[in-house]
Formats: structure tokens, sequence, C-alpha cells
């Protein structure tokens, strides 16, 4: 079963954040708390790690790409 990746919650004026860089790519075995992305606002920097272990299986936002609070970014798969 599949776990989405979300954007975490940004602090209260900020509504998006750009994704600096990916740290793992698809097919990349993750274990949980491991940064998966980095993420940058115009406020703050933050790393994104991973809620389970598993498999990065789907990247739905490339690096530079501007994702808002909530949104899926990512999805972690079963398995290693």
């Amino acid at each position: 079963m599949a776990t989405e990746v979300k954007v975490p919650v940004l602090p209260e004026s900020v509504s998006d954040a750009t994704i600096a860089a990916w740290h793992k790519k698809v097919g990349d075995a993750v274990k949980r708390d491991e940064n998966l992305l980095a993420l940058e606002t115009d406020k703050v920097a933050l790393e994104v790690p991973s809620p389970v272990d598993g498999v990065l299986s789907e990247i739905r936002f490339e690096a530079a790409a501007t994702a808002t609070r909530a949104q899926v970014i990512a999805a972690m798969g079963d398995g290693a």
C-alpha cells in the first residue's frame, strides 16, 4: 500500500514552498525519518523526512517546482 508524502505544515503566512532538492530518487529504499527532500520558502528552509520505511515509488514535483501546503509531493511503497 502506498503512503503519501505531503508538504508539511508551513508557517501561518506561508502558503507554498519550492522544492530545493531531492535527496532520494524513485526506487531508492528509505528508512522512516530519513530525509527525502529539502523545501524552501521565503521564511524558512526545512527537510522533509520519510513517514515510513519503504521505497520511494513516485515523485510528483521535481526540484525547483512549487507545491502548496498539504499537497502530495511523493509516494512511498512497501518493501525494499
